[in-house]
């Protein structure tokens, strides 16, 4: 049977192009639009917060996958890239997601060869279990870097 949640955030328009939100779970800043949208910098953008809501749920999921399939996890950073496409009258997309994991995973007394197998098993189980990464119409592109040690 299905179940459902509902998460929620309220934004606040300050003054200019400033904003504040504050979301469901707690945390809360101020925002703007990027420099180039008549933003400031050095704050959260609408642009970084989608970003960071695909990369930070693929790296959650990762964690729960590597569990489930017993692995040492180490270390895991990831850097990804939003490449967004802005249409000749003014409408945008972001059309291709790409990140870039950094894992460094312990064998143990395991062969290191199915160990990255796993490794991999486990990126594909995040990307296909992360609700963001599913709820994107862009391109998901992942490239990942893995040690194992």
């Amino acid at each position: 049977m299905s179940r459902r949640s509902t998460y929620n955030t309220t934004v606040t328009w300050k003054s200019e192009h400033w904003g504040h939100i504050v979301m469901g779970n707690g945390p809360e800043m101020d925002f703007s639009a990027p420099p180039d949208a008549q933003g400031h910098p050095g704050v959260l953008t609408p642009e970084d917060a989608f970003v960071a809501a695909a990369n930070t749920c693929i790296m959650m999921m990762f964690i729960w996958a590597a569990e489930r399939f017993k692995l040492k996890l180490l270390s895991y950073d990831c850097r990804a890239e939003g490449t967004k496409l802005i249409e000749l009258d003014r409408t945008e997309i972001f059309t291709r997601l790409c990140f870039w994991p950094v894992i460094r995973i312990d064998a143990g007394d395991e062969d290191p060869k199915a160990v990255k197998s796993r490794t991999h098993r486990a990126l594909r189980s995040a990307q296909k279990y992360s609700l963001v990464a599913n709820s994107v119409k862009s391109e998901i592109v992942i490239e990942p870097e893995i040690e194992i040690i």
